[in-house]
């Protein structure tokens, strides 16, 4: 069974940073790669940054130069280092790994960034 608990998320103030981890079981990040997408009230879920297999990176626009997505094969976890926080980048984060057959999802860890 596939399961990806995220942590790492809650309440800074604008500028600040936050890490959100995502541990996974069932399933292999150095295999099919992952990343983190997020769902800000009343707007549709977006990616915000990826990682494959092969440890290349991509991200959001809005996040670029911000933003830091990194992967312990170890831990078989996926981390985002998240900094200069905008209060924009409230969402709910969640954490995604793909599999040729279906897509798993964590069950969200919130960030809100407020002054």
């Amino acid at each position: 069974q596939v399961q990806l608990v995220e942590s790492g998320g809650g309440l800074v103030q604008p500028g600040g940073s936050l890490r959100l981890s995502c541990a996974a079981s069932g399933i292999n990040f150095s295999i099919y790669g992952g990343g983190w997408n997020r769902q800000a009230p009343g707007k549709q879920r977006e990616l915000v940054a990826g990682i494959t297999s092969g440890g290349r990176t991509n991200y959001a626009d809005s996040v670029k130069g911000r933003f830091t997505i990194s992967r312990d094969n170890a831990k078989n976890a996926v981390y985002l280092q998240m900094s200069n926080l905008k209060v924009e980048d409230t969402a709910v984060y969640y954490c995604y790994a793909p599999t040729p057959s279906r897509g798993y999802w964590g069950q969200g860890t919130q960030v809100t960034v407020s002054s």
